[in-house]
């Protein structure tokens, strides 16, 4: 598929994928969708990726959905919400879920409106780096509609119950500061590109078979059982020990610290 809505490079082993409609602040139209699912599915397999930076052009990161686009089309609306299985991920909630997937840090940079899904797909990444002048809103009941975009998949772990269903029943918009408060961004600066290339450069000093490793850790265990979550430390504890990236951890902090890591093997 070739891109039109939203824009995907890499450049020094980092992926920048940048929604790319800021003649209409972002606003996700069903292409939109298409290709971010796209974007995620070349990206997946890609063994030499450190991180991944989702943003989007111009003064807004995204405005939410393009409601004059998508419901002018039943079918496409439709097609976003069609699953072959109830508990599958359908077209919607794939481009938030899916950054939580992939096998590397995945950071939103994030600046002006971020609203319903923007806010679906910010909440699907593993931090959310903000410009002061952000603002925030989880607006599906404006709609006269709620969140189904599997934002809720991280949202429940970051905030209370009460307050996210404030939040998602008023529609409330709320700024980088009280967004910070509640635990929606992780951090709240003036120079975002330079702090997110100071996470990006902290998170290279790490192996990133083991960071795949935490990643996916997190991510199953964090309201798993206790056995489950035993089980699964222990089995991808032993898959670092037998990974040579974790060999090279050692060297580079005992020898030298500017050895190269390997090629990311853990899945």
């Amino acid at each position: 598929m070739s891109f039109q809505n939203i824009k995907l490079f890499i450049e020094d082993q980092v992926a920048f994928v940048v929604l790319h409609r800021p003649e209409k602040m972002n606003a996700l139209n069903f292409q939109m969708f298409k290709e971010l699912d796209s974007a995620y599915r070349r990206l997946k397999d890609d063994r030499t990726l450190r991180a991944v930076v989702i943003t989007g052009k111009g003064e807004h990161f995204c405005s939410g959905l393009d409601i004059k686009s998508v419901m002018a089309s039943k079918v496409s609306a439709l097609r976003l919400l069609w699953k072959w299985l109830p508990g599958n991920a359908n077209l919607a909630q794939r481009v938030s879920i899916n950054w939580q997937r992939l096998p590397v840090p995945v950071i939103a940079q994030i600046s002006g409106h971020c609203y319903g899904g923007g806010m679906q797909i910010a909440l699907g990444a593993d931090f959310r780096i903000v410009s002061p002048d952000s603002d925030f809103s989880i607006m599906e009941s404006k709609w006269g509609l709620m969140p189904d975009m599997a934002g809720l998949a991280n949202l429940r772990h970051i905030m209370p119950k009460d307050k996210a269903m404030k939040l998602t029943m008023t529609s409330e918009i709320i700024d980088a500061n009280k967004a910070l408060e509640y635990g929606l961004v992780t951090q709240v600066t003036a120079d975002i590109e330079s702090e997110v290339a100071k996470l990006i450069e902290q998170l290279r000093t790490r192996s990133p078979d083991a960071l795949a490793g935490i990643k996916k850790s997190y991510h199953r265990n964090w309201s798993a059982s206790v056995q489950s979550l035993l089980r699964r430390e222990t089995w991808y504890q032993i898959k670092l020990l037998l990974g040579g990236n974790q060999r090279r951890a050692v060297y580079r902090q005992t020898m030298d610290k500017s050895a190269p890591y390997h090629h990311r093997r853990f899945k």
